[in-house]
């Protein structure tokens, strides 16, 4: 069975953003045709921001996949995305007591794609990271219809949460969106429970960091 090298490193520096911009360019402007510009998609100097950041997955040295972290999101959607919250769902209500990191801009090349642990790297850079920052929960958007929707692997192995969908949003793209969260302790109980594959390529080695999150040695 073949082995690869893989690395995931926070984009910093000029080079870093360079080969970010190059997955952008391949998946979101030429495959997708989501964004018409991929320089706009990156800030020059994501150093100087705790805002956003950006994880770079590379597969024997080359770039393979993508993912971006927005802290602090408004959970509040205005009202022309035309938000429908599922049963039982009130936004400012679900909020209490969480800290929520929204997960966006998701991608990987297509050769990549058969390659499970891409995904589940930049996953791993990016709870690390979150957890450390304190914060509990990921918000993302799934596309309903797109062939190469991240919603089985976000629901069915990582164990995300539907809490609604909008129709339009930031991207040139014509899928209604599905809204997901995911609670990080829960899905790290459960995770230590199977000890399976995806234990193995996203909490093992962090137990101790993610034994810190409130709720993480509930039974």
């Amino acid at each position: 069975m073949s082995r690869f090298d893989i690395e995931t490193v926070r984009v910093l520096t000029p080079q870093q953003r360079a080969e970010a911009m190059g997955v952008v360019e391949e998946v979101f402007c030429r495959e997708k045709n989501w964004v018409s510009d991929a320089d706009k998609e990156i800030p020059l100097v994501l150093a100087e921001t705790d805002r956003l950041s950006f994880f770079l997955c590379r597969v024997d040295g080359e770039p393979a996949g993508i993912i971006r972290l927005n802290y602090d999101p408004p959970l509040e959607l205005p009202q022309e995305l035309e938000v429908q919250l599922e049963p039982g769902i009130d936004i400012a209500t679900y909020a209490v007591g969480k800290r929520f990191v929204e997960i966006g801009r998701f991608m990987i090349r297509s050769r990549f794609r058969r390659n499970y642990k891409v995904a589940l790297r930049l996953i791993r850079a990016s709870v690390r990271e979150v957890v450390e920052r304190g914060y509990t929960h990921f918000v993302t958007d799934v596309y309903d219809g797109d062939p190469h929707s991240p919603l089985h692997f976000h629901t069915r192995v990582l164990g995300f949460e539907r809490i609604g969908t909008h129709r339009h949003g930031e991207l040139n793209a014509n899928y209604v969106r599905i809204i997901l969260v995911l609670d990080i302790a829960r899905t790290y109980r459960r995770m230590q429970q199977r000890q399976n594959r995806v234990f193995r390529e996203v909490a093992s080695g962090m137990e101790s960091l993610l034994d810190t999150l409130p709720g993480a040695r509930t039974a």
